[in-house]
């Protein structure tokens, strides 16, 4: 797949908002820890991805009504949709100066309510391959299985293929930061559960 860039400046890839809120003292301690251990930017990816997609589940998946907003609030919480996910995962990675960038499915939703919902994940530049991957740190469950290979960083392997043939969409565009389609649906509810059934967008 081609990525088409929001912005030409890695810098903005880097910076920080009120969602990538990576001066927060719990988000700096975090990657302190996270990659005291790395030699290089590629164990770094894979230690903050490895660590958002595995230690903190996605709300729906524990059946949990919290609603985290930010970054910080996904690790305060130790849980978030995709998109509190995808800024927790943002903010790691940028705090330590690696570029990262917001990226969107379109996928069906297979339940009793049908129709379809946006899915929330990141690209990471792999600055030695000159290379933007995506990595989903929405978490593993059920066949989903979404990995990064820090010794073939160019390879994707996302939670959750789309199928065009069932107008799912996967969106070629890398933004700087989250779209406000999906933080408004995070400011506007209060209950996660009611969220995930009935007010996710369902396009971009």
């Amino acid at each position: 797949m081609e990525y088409r860039l929001e912005s030409g400046r890695l810098s903005d890839y880097l910076q920080e908002s009120r969602y990538v809120d990576y001066h927060h003292p719990a988000i700096q301690q975090e990657a302190g820890l996270l990659f005291a251990g790395c030699t290089n930017d590629l164990e770094k990816i894979l230690a903050a991805f490895t660590f958002v997609r595995d230690e903190l589940p996605h709300s729906g998946d524990i059946h949990s009504s919290r609603v985290t907003r930010t970054a910080s609030e996904a690790l305060r919480f130790r849980e978030g949709i995709c998109y509190a996910k995808s800024m927790l995962l943002a903010a790691l990675l940028r705090s330590a100066g690696i570029p990262v960038g917001f990226c969107y499915q379109r996928l069906a939703r297979h339940r009793p309510e049908g129709g379809y919902c946006i899915h929330a994940l990141n690209a990471v530049y792999i600055a030695e391959r000159d290379h933007w991957t995506r990595v989903d740190a929405r978490g593993n469950t059920g066949r989903k299985n979404a990995q990064f290979f820090p010794d073939d960083p160019c390879r994707e392997q996302v939670a959750v293929p789309v199928h065009p043939e069932q107008g799912e969409i996967d969106y070629p565009t890398i933004y700087v930061e989250p779209l406000k389609c999906t933080t408004d649906v995070l400011e506007q509810n209060d209950d996660c559960r009611e969220m995930l059934a009935k007010h996710l967008p369902s396009r971009l």
